[in-house]
């Protein structure tokens, strides 16, 4: 900060300079020139065109080049000892802060005085003009050191100008650095900035704000409460909402209808319905009577809520006292009854909305329209676009609804004639009927045309946004094509364009998609340093990317940045969170994340809940599941075929098969198309407990219903009857699955290979090695270990050792079970050496060895009077019975 001489400092109390009062005097010179006088007063007249000769010549010089001594020295030239008035009028005609900046310190110079409040306040609406705010901090501390502040209306205007520039970050620290200097910014400086922050979903700096106004004692009324409570509602952050509402009660003031209208439309959406139906309700008591939004919001959190008959309960009881039907709500119950397939009664509410004398709008042909494109009803949906012409004619969005309507179902001529008869009726397509076109031709394969569509469109007629770029980035990323995708984003922003959170999220799916990991975090990477601000759709997609990629840890600290970004993880965060560590096999941490996700008011829908079941179910807690399953039904949600395939693979697993076959009984009863995984499961559960029959029977309802099973299932089969020891009823088995063409895998072989051990049938089992490595399966570790522990227990130890060293000699991983029999094997056969060799070198391998194999060994090695030897695996023993002793006391 420039020093400047102390007395003409402007401190309270002070003597005001002449300069000032010139500066005061002249102050309104800046936009309508002054009234003169019946008689004129030339003299005025002369001096103001004087001065705007003056303020002319001082701008051309500022405009000529970058300050320096050349910009000073012809300033110096104008002969002109600059004066409070010149400089006013100088700093607003200027738009460069930096022109701005030097010209005041050095007119502060030249003058040896320091400048005027109102040189001040302009160089401010200067800085704000330029949106360049290097100084300010610098400028408001001198502000502050010489005893005044900011003008309101110079706050109010900085603030504005901000606001409208979308430089809302500049805005608010404009604000703090007033605050931070003892200034007292504006009221509608603050009302300005709330009201921009709620478009951001920034609730927590609008309340921030509001405290300051408390704390400066401005009294905040209704509307201001209203804008911070919707915006905390809006963000799903229900508890801060009733929170600031009940601290606006506690200040006397009493809820207006919008507050009302806002809190039931806000947490009816968040599903939050109880709480809609009892602001309804506290709205009446309170005496306020609800009028036309209140009874169309609560109808739509109803509708949406799927409690249709509560709805058209309180539609009845407004339309009922009514002249003139109101549009809005019979658009609203028309859309409920659509997204509820109930067509008839949409038709019907539009006949009697005629019968009233209100011909239905297009906005209710629209709301129909829109139910039919979603459930699927092509042609019904074209035969009411005929009828709704003669009472409403069709408008943009109409054929946009039809359109995509059509390329849903692959008809893309139809949709093209569909845009022709858009433009023989004046209507010509906006960027919504383009980005259709192009995202439905990318998801149909029809990539080329996509693009063709996307060349050809004119960019100042309609330029593409987001939308259109991430759709034509998520169709390419489909097709693999995700270099071209990368490309793509290169050239969006080369045009000019800034790609926001939609885009980015869609490229790096893509690219987590095709397997290359590395290249979507370079993504997430280069959007964070790019300064695009990730919202929470985009950590959640990132999150479930690199939870599928295998990252476990990395995962984690992605929820985890979820919070310290200010985001408040949804039920999809969760969700993502608990399914990506089960696959990890840590589905014990689902309890204590499904209570967290609770209390944090969450509500769970159809796939949260069965991911939920499904954690439980792999952490044995089946009987929490089963509770779940229950809750669903109560909250209205249908369990899926996933959601009772969970709760009875689960059940199956701890042996409680007639609760598994009941619920079995009970997903069939309500009309679910049981899939090959729930047969599978009960195959399985039934099989392990030597219950071969109805597992039998379970495998015939499956076929017989046209569900083929896959190889897991024929392996459940197998092992079944490999452990009750029907060998002949598994090979029997083994050739049906071949016949019903379903190959075969490793583990396929690995049962019969250790069934046909188990019965001695060892030159069959080495056909079936033979048979699998001719069909290119490779024999893993566990048919190794089958195999070789089959042959050694029975005794064929040349066969089983000949194996043995071959798996060896290919790399192969041995597990301990493997060793043991063959030490057992060799010892039986009197090759106590070899034995002893093989002891060895599991104890080096960090294996366990079992007491009986230590037994066997050391008869073996007393027999061949290896002393030595036996005095190690004797010691070795003793070391084993200490440790299993100690492990049954503790």
């Amino acid at each position: 900060m420039l020093r400047r001489s102390s007395e003409f400092i402007l401190l309270h109390g002070t003597r005001v300079s002449p300069g000032s009062r010139i500066c005061r005097r002249l102050s309104s010179f800046h936009g309508e020139p002054p009234k003169l006088d019946a008689k004129g007063d030339g003299e005025a007249v002369r001096n103001i065109h004087t001065l705007t000769q003056r303020v002319d010549n001082v701008c051309r010089i500022l405009e000529s080049g970058p300050w320096g001594p050349a910009v000073e020295a012809a300033l110096s030239t104008l002969n002109d000892k600059p004066q409070q008035e010149l400089v006013i009028a100088v700093l607003k005609s200027l738009k460069d802060d930096k022109a701005a900046v030097n010209y005041f310190r050095w007119t502060e110079r030249k003058m040896d005085e320091a400048h005027c409040p109102e040189a001040y306040n302009c160089l401010l609406m200067v800085m704000a003009r330029s949106k360049k705010f290097d100084s300010l901090e610098e400028v408001l501390e001198e502000m502050s050191v010489a005893g005044f502040g900011p003008f309101n209306k110079t706050c109010i205007d900085f603030v504005d100008s901000c606001v409208k520039s979308h430089k809302l970050k500049e805005a608010l620290h404009f604000i703090q650095t007033m605050r931070k200097f003892k200034f007292r910014p504006a009221f509608s400086s603050y009302t300005i900035l709330i009201a921009a922050l709620s478009a951001t979903n920034e609730p927590d700096l609008m309340l921030n704000l509001l405290h300051q106004m408390q704390e400066l004692g401005y009294e905040i009324h209704v509307h201001l409460f209203t804008t911070v409570i919707r915006a905390f509602a809006r963000t799903g952050r229900v508890e801060e909402a009733l929170s600031l509402l009940g601290k606006m009660k506690s200040n006397s003031l009493n809820a207006d209808i919008v507050l009302f209208n806002i809190c039931i439309d806000c947490f009816g959406k968040l599903g939050k319905v109880e709480l809609a139906w009892k602001f309804f309700h506290e709205m009446k008591a309170d005496g306020l009577v609800p009028d036309d939004v209140t009874y169309t919001s609560m109808i739509g959190v109803l509708c949406r809520a799927n409690r249709l008959d509560e709805a058209v309960e309180l539609f009845e009881q407004m339309d009922l006292h009514r002249g003139v039907p109101c549009a809005y709500a019979y658009n609203t119950m028309i859309m409920g009854y659509g997204s509820a397939g109930k067509f008839e009664e949409a038709y019907r509410l539009l006949e009697r909305q005629k019968s009233k004398g209100c011909i239905p709008n297009v906005i209710a042909y629209n709301c129909i329209l829109t139910c039919l494109g979603k459930q699927g009803k092509v042609e019904d949906a074209l035969r009411l676009f005929e009828e709704m012409k003669k009472d409403a004619a069709p408008n943009l969005s109409t054929y946009n609804i039809l359109m995509d309507i059509l390329c849903r179902v692959g008809r893309f001529d139809a949709a093209s004639q569909m845009q022709n008869a858009m433009e023989e009726a004046g209507l010509y397509p906006n960027i919504t009927t383009i980005n259709i076109m192009i995202d439905r031709l990318a998801k149909a394969h029809k990539l080329d045309e996509a693009c063709s569509i996307f060349e050809r469109m004119d960019h100042k007629l309609c330029p593409p946004d987001a939308v259109t770029f991430a759709s034509l980035i998520d169709g390419l990323g489909r097709h693999k094509r995700v270099d071209d995708a990368y490309r793509l984003l290169e050239k969006m922003l080369d045009s000019g364009y800034k790609p926001n959170s939609i885009v980015y999220t869609v490229l790096i799916k893509n690219f987590f998609d095709a397997g290359r990991a590395g290249d979507g975090h370079k993504i997430f990477r280069e959007m964070v340093r790019s300064g695009c601000r990730p919202d929470l759709t985009l950590l959640n997609t990132y999150m479930d990317c690199v939870f599928k990629a295998g990252e476990t840890e990395k995962g984690r600290a992605l929820f985890e940045e979820i919070k310290a970004k200010g985001f408040k993880p949804d039920v999809r965060s969760y969700s993502i969170l608990i399914q990506g560590l089960v696959k990890a096999g840590l589905a014990r941490e689902t309890y204590g994340l499904y209570y967290a996700m609770k209390e944090q008011g969450c509500i769970l829908d159809t796939r949260a809940y069965n991911i939920v079941i499904d954690g439980f179910c792999k952490s044995g807690k089946v009987n929490k599941a089963y509770q779940l399953l229950e809750e669903m039904k109560v909250k209205g949600h249908n369990p899926t075929v996933v959601t009772y395939g969970s709760v009875i693979d689960g059940l199956a697993k701890i042996d409680r098969l007639d609760e598994a076959y009941m619920l079995f009984e009970e997903a069939k009863s309500v009309g679910l198309e049981l899939n090959v995984v729930m047969y599978s499961s009960l195959i399985d559960g039934f099989g392990k407990v030597g219950r071969i029959d109805e597992a039998y029977l379970i495998m015939e309802e499956m076929m017989h219903k046209g569900v083929t099973p896959n190889v897991f299932t024929w392996n459940c089969l197998l092992d079944a009857l490999v452990k009750a020891e029907e060998i002949n009823e598994a090979l029997v088995c083994f050739q049906s699955m071949k016949d019903l063409k379903c190959a075969p895998n490793a583990y396929t072989y690995s049962i019969l290979i250790n069934g046909l051990c188990r019965v001695r049938k060892f030159n069959k089992a080495f056909v079936v090695l033979q048979e699998m490595q001719n069909l290119g399966i490779v024999p893993n570790t566990i048919t190794y270990t089958t195999m070789i522990s089959g042959l050694a227990k029975a005794g064929n130890i040349m066969e089983a050792h000949a194996l043995f060293e071959k798996f060896k000699a290919k790399g192969g991983v041995l597990d301990s079970p493997c060793y043991n029999a063959m030490i057992e094997g060799l010892s039986i056969s009197n090759r106590a050496v070899d034995a002893f060799t093989l002891f060895e070198e599991t104890r080096h391998k960090g294996f366990s060895i079992h007491s009986k194999t230590c037994v066997v060994l050391l008869d073996s090695l007393h027999r061949a009077e290896c002393l030595e030897q036996a005095a190690v695996v004797g010691a070795v023993l003793k070391e084993t019975a200490k440790a299993q002793h100690a492990s049954r006391s503790w």
